[in-house]
Formats: C-alpha cells, structure tokens, sequence
C-alpha cells in the first residue's frame, strides 16, 4: 500500500493513539501539576505526532526530513522523562507506566529506522 497522508503511516497512528491515551490518563493528575507536569507531557506527546506530520511534509528534502525526524525523535524522548516524573510522583500506576514507555520505545525503534534509512521514504526528484 502507497502511502500519501501522514495519518496512515503505523508510526502516527501509533503516537496519536499513545498522546490520547496520556491526556486520558493525566486528566486525574493534581490540579497544582496543571502547568508544569500536565501540560508538559501533553504537549510533548500531541508535538510527536505534529512533527511525524511536518518530517512527512518535508520528504522532498533527505536533511530536512532526517533533522524533523530527529525533534520527533527527542520530543518521544522527553515524553518518556514525563511519564517517569509521573510514576515517581505517584500520579500513574506502574502498569500503566511501562504500558505507555513501551509504546514509546517502539515508536522511537520505528524513528530511527527512517533516520537510518531515509531513502525508503523520501520523495525522489523525476528523473529529466
């Protein structure tokens, strides 16, 4: 299957699935975390799957691409921060914990396979 839309490629949907599920579960965290932890990690985990959005916008150019790749990729990263601030504040059970840093470890896997590998999925110029 030909992909055209950034919303059908598996690493969106799996990082638009995983930033839902943070918001859900961070609805029950303590209103005084409102502007520091809760927001942080929202807008961590929703700016993931808007930069996998700019990174397949920017296919046309293998740095640009690799480099939008690369602030997906640390943006997961400081997600991953977020969730263990929150285990450790005990606003997230274990278990869901692990549950969500899996999935970010597999979305960061995914990720540095296309930085590995950008060829795979950048637009090539037609040839003249």
């Amino acid at each position: 299957m030909r992909i055209v839309k950034h919303d059908e490629l598996e690493v969106f949907q799996r990082a638009f699935a995983v930033a839902m599920r943070i918001f859900r579960e961070s609805q029950g965290f303590p209103k005084a975390e409102m502007y520091s932890l809760t927001d942080q990690i929202r807008r961590s985990s929703r700016s993931v799957c808007a930069n996998i959005a700019e990174a397949w916008r920017k296919r046309r150019y293998e740095a640009h691409f690799i480099s939008k790749l690369s602030d997906v990729e640390a943006e997961a990263a400081e997600t991953q921060v977020w969730l263990d601030f929150a285990l450790h504040c005990g606003y997230l059970a274990s278990d869901v914990h692990t549950e969500i840093k899996d999935v970010y470890d597999g979305i960061l896997r995914t990720l540095v396979g296309m930085i590995t590998h950008p060829d795979s999925w950048i637009i090539k110029p037609a040839d003249k």
